[in-house]
């Protein structure tokens, strides 16, 4: 990673007009956030939080009401900052007559890639994104996941330096998750900016480097995805048995919750009644199992962080 600023949001904004009487629908409400050289960049938030509309201001398809986009310090529309551009949308539509070879060959041509190399980079390309085995088949007997992956190697036919993928991994089964992220991991490791949104927060949390999150158009978080965790409540799980019925009180008055499953019980505290709930526990002369110290994950803490926005708001 690198401090040079690939791509910059700045006050950005979209609003719609719909429905017979025209009703405004603030789609975008001011979003800010800037996304480095050599970055995996999270864009999270539910569905219906403005993530695709974001992403088509980025990519130029519509315009803002108000704010600002820059990529490579440029308008995002003009042909030098394309080329420098791979993008995957949501919903691509393919020809799908066309074998995967012809339609790499036809983007190909329109980045003006010379024969030769074309032909080695459409091969590299799909035996990248695993689809060397399926050349020969027409895109309409591809599956979803197959289409994710063509779709993939399409953004990377012109070796661009930011790759914009639009929620890659919607749809894919557990594998194709799997080898989708390996290959985005992969992206980075060849010096490639990666900006992709997604619901799937656990992906998110082990791929990305910061995140920005949004719910209802309006900017939650923009940071690094490890601060954003570390915001998270702590707390400290015990496992213990054969519990003496007559320390339930006290370990009660000092637990969050107590669960019980046969002989075992399970002990949720913070971290400050832990000592104290372990050493109630050895004196009774129960059987401490173990002693776990949890984190929220990204999901708990996102969902927290949108029911309670105005507490939580960090840029």
């Amino acid at each position: 990673m690198s401090d040079q600023t690939i791509l910059t949001v700045a006050g950005l904004k979209k609003t719609f007009k719909v429905g017979f009487q025209r009703k405004v629908v603030n789609a975008v409400q001011g979003l800010d956030f800037s996304v480095n050289a050599g970055e995996i960049y999270g864009f999270l938030g539910p569905n219906g939080a403005g993530k695709t509309t974001t992403i088509k201001m980025v990519m130029d398809l519509i315009r803002p009401s108000a704010g600002s986009v820059k990529v490579f310090g440029d308008s995002p529309g003009t042909l030098a900052s394309r080329r420098r551009i791979g993008y995957l949308p949501e919903h691509p539509y393919f020809y799908d007559y066309l074998k995967p070879t012809e339609l790499l060959e036809f983007f190909g041509r329109l980045h003006g890639i010379k024969k030769i190399t074309r032909r080695k980079r459409i091969h590299e390309l799909l035996e990248q994104v695993g689809l060397t085995h399926a050349k020969d088949r027409t895109l309409r007997r591809y599956s979803k996941g197959m289409l994710q992956r063509f779709g993939l190697a399409q953004a990377l036919i012109g070796d661009p330096d930011l790759v914009i993928l639009d929620e890659p991994l919607s749809g894919l089964d557990p594998i194709g998750r799997k080898e989708m992220k390996d290959i985005v991991s992969g992206l980075k490791a060849e010096g490639k900016t990666v900006f992709f949104s997604s619901h799937i927060l656990a992906d998110i949390e082990l791929l990305c480097d910061k995140i920005a999150m949004i719910d209802e158009g309006r900017l939650l978080y923009a940071g690094p995805t490890r601060d954003f965790v570390v915001k998270g409540q702590l707390e400290v799980e015990i496992i213990a048995s054969n519990v003496p019925e007559g320390i339930f009180t006290a370990l009660e008055a000092h637990a969050d919750s107590i669960n019980s499953f046969g002989s075992r019980q399970k002990i949720l505290c913070n971290r400050d009644s832990a000592q104290q709930l372990v050493k109630l526990l050895v004196e009774s002369s129960a059987m401490v199992e173990s002693v776990v110290p949890r984190s929220e994950t990204l999901e708990e803490v996102f969902v927290r962080t949108a029911q309670h926005p105005q507490a939580e708001v960090s840029k």
